[in-house]
């Protein structure tokens, strides 16, 4: 019943910013984690960062760490991920997901995904 969907991703040149959403559907309280993945020239998903519901810390990848950061409002059930300082290497489909417990890095242990949304940075 856990459903999420994403939104907001573009074209930037380096350097600029872009703000992606991740609506949720179907929680019963607030002991869910939603996480954002990414996945890059055809490679397999990777962590970029998570956000559990009663918690008011984020955990990042050190390759986002210190440019991206999450912010949730739970009266909307929307995890933000605001994106500052792009790289062309951030160019990748961009996932929302969730769970039911505490946040992981594994990709596997998410259940519910988001169709993806396409970021890309040119040069």
């Amino acid at each position: 019943q856990v459903q999420v969907m994403e939104s907001g991703g573009g074209s930037v040149q380096a350097g600029g910013s872009l703000r992606l959403s991740c609506v949720g559907s179907g929680f019963s309280d607030s002991k869910y984690c939603m996480s954002w993945f990414r996945q890059v020239r055809g490679n397999d998903r990777e962590w970029v960062g998570g956000k559990f519901g009663e918690f008011s810390s984020s955990d990042y990848a050190d390759s986002v760490k210190g440019r991206f950061t999450m912010a949730q409002d739970n009266a909307k059930n929307t995890l933000y991920l605001q994106m500052n300082s792009l790289k062309p290497e951030d160019t990748g489909m961009y996932y929302c997901a969730a769970r039911r417990g505490l946040c992981t890095m594994d990709s596997t242990d998410f259940p519910a995904w988001g169709q993806g949304t396409q970021v890309t940075v040119s040069p």
